[in-house]
């Protein structure tokens, strides 16, 4: 098919009239890179959890964290990063292949959205190698099949599976995690994080609902779950609301005042703030990395 016809068969797959994760995600970032029925009911999550936006910014810099570890430390220079999402730099591939240039990272997603901007994605250093699949999560064979033109299987394999399996009910999810990692060599890799109403239900669950969006909420055994069913080890401090998974002191605060603000709406005013001001009432995501022996 010609490049005209793709891009024609993508946006045919674009519904602009119901909010997207992928675009929510998006716009709580910060980012250009959604529509409006997007916007309105992020706006009206923020209306019930102004500090929302905490969640997915901190869930950002806990993937920054996570690769940085699992290349310095582990020595784990190739990334399946599933549920990629919209181009938000730095990407996986940026944070890889800023500490080994030669690290390989195929990114999954099945968003046409996230497709129609994956070209953002590709551009990895000349020594790495990046690719991207259009795949869904729920086809583990078809990641598996496609990622192997890039990664070398046989050798360990960070697999990350950042804030996706609370779209996906525990009858499938668990499942889905166990063929994915059963695929991985020894030493190996999983980062993962996940919404929970463990930790402030009355802050996230209100919010969540204002988005119209289908979530299945895991406590912290069942996030664990995805861990010791298949015998994988969690690195310290095991498993934690993500901005206390090794914080290393890089985040910054804004002080706005009311005369910085005025005329802007409450995305508008989070993409100008900082995440140096988190409080644990704010992060409703547990995040852990665990190692395949």
């Amino acid at each position: 098919m010609t490049d005209s016809g793709t891009a024609a068969r993508i946006r045919d797959r674009i519904d602009t009239t119901r909010p997207h994760p992928a675009r929510v995600y998006d716009a709580l970032l910060g980012g250009r890179n959604h529509y409006p029925v997007d916007r309105a009911v992020t706006l009206k999550a923020l209306e019930r959890n102004p500090r929302g936006y905490l969640d997915v910014r901190h869930n950002r810099d806990f993937i920054r964290r996570a690769v940085l570890h699992l290349t310095r430390e582990q020595g784990v220079h190739q990334f399946l990063d599933i549920g990629t999402g919209l181009p938000t730099s730095p990407n996986v591939h940026e944070i890889a292949q800023s500490v080994v240039p030669g690290a390989r990272v195929v990114y999954v997603d099945h968003d046409p959205v996230v497709l129609a901007h994956a070209r953002a994605l590709l551009n990895g250093g000349p020594e790495g190698r990046t690719a991207y699949l259009d795949a869904d999560l729920r086809d583990p064979a078809t990641i598996l099949a496609g990622a192997r033109a890039t990664l070398d299987m046989e050798r360990p394999v960070a697999l990350g599976l950042a804030a996706i399996l609370h779209f996906v009910e525990d009858a499938a999810a668990y499942g889905i995690v166990a063929e994915l990692v059963a695929a991985l060599a020894p030493g190996s890799a999983v980062f993962l994080s996940h919404l929970t109403a463990d930790l402030n239900p009355e802050q996230v669950l209100p919010g969540l609902k204002a988005t119209g969006l289908d979530f299945t909420l895991r406590s912290r055994e069942e996030f664990l779950r995805f861990f010791t069913d298949n015998g994988l080890a969690p690195v310290d401090p095991g498993v934690t609301p993500v901005h206390r998974w090794r914080p290393d002191g890089s985040w910054s605060g804004t002080a706005l005042e009311p005369e910085d603000v005025e005329g802007q709406d409450a995305l508008e005013v989070a993409a100008r703030r900082g995440i140096g001001d988190v409080r644990d009432e704010d992060i409703n995501l547990y995040g852990a990395v665990a190692l395949k022996a």
